[in-house]
């Protein structure tokens, strides 16, 4: 189930994110932060904790702001990877909260984080077990990722992930392509923790799919 941790960052991510100036935006960014600081800088027994306060965090934003995508999308990323941190056991019901959560922010707002929420559906259904275990459907997670670049073709995350899902699937060449488009995406300068740590899952992924499609 460690393999939960790949998914999000929607993310998904959520990396072009619009600028508010209201207590939504200022929580929000507090999410985000939160996320970048306890998924690229925590270790040991801080990360529980840290992912564990996370969780709740989310929740009590998405309560106070039940109608907006971007709260439902961010704690559907939250428990994404929080699924990558609890044991097999919790690991499938914490993904099938994540998936509630980010199908609610899809109803409301499908548009919603640049494409995060289709990014972060379809990291979700590459991952998660398929058949009688979980609800993972490889063909479900491409449309997904199809979805968000068209909302948004140069987006960090969107191209992450899907690129990450082509090296998955053997498509080594494709997998290079839309993983260096990813790199080339501007920095994101008002999320450094996020921005540092993405990029450098991407050139790891880019290593494997440059070794993998050379060879």
């Amino acid at each position: 189930m460690n393999r939960f941790l790949a998914i999000i960052g929607a993310a998904a991510t959520l990396a072009s994110m619009p600028s508010y100036a209201d207590d939504f935006g200022q929580g929000l960014a507090a999410i985000q932060s939160e996320w970048a600081t306890a998924n690229y800088q925590t270790k040991g027994k801080q990360r529980d904790a840290a992912f564990t306060a996370l969780v709740d965090h989310a929740a009590q934003f998405r309560s106070r702001y039940p109608e907006r995508a971007e709260a439902l999308a961010w704690e559907g990323i939250v428990l994404s990877t929080y699924a990558g941190e609890v044991g097999a056991m919790s690991a499938m019901k914490v993904a099938k909260a994540a998936r509630a959560a980010l199908e609610h922010a899809e109803k409301l707002d499908a548009t919603a984080l640049s494409g995060g929420i289709y990014a972060s559906l379809g990291a979700l259904y590459s991952k998660v077990p398929g058949g009688l275990i979980g609800f993972g459907d490889d063909v479900l997670a491409a449309r997904y990722f199809e979805k968000a670049l068209a909302v948004d073709p140069d987006n960090i995350d969107n191209n992450y992930f899907y690129g990450e899902f082509l090296l998955d699937q053997g498509a080594y060449a494709h997998a290079r392509t839309v993983l260096e488009h990813a790199l080339a995406a501007p920095a994101v300068v008002d999320r450094p923790v996020f921005d540092s740590g993405r990029r450098e899952e991407i050139r790891a992924l880019l290593a494997v799919a440059e070794r993998k499609s050379a060879s």
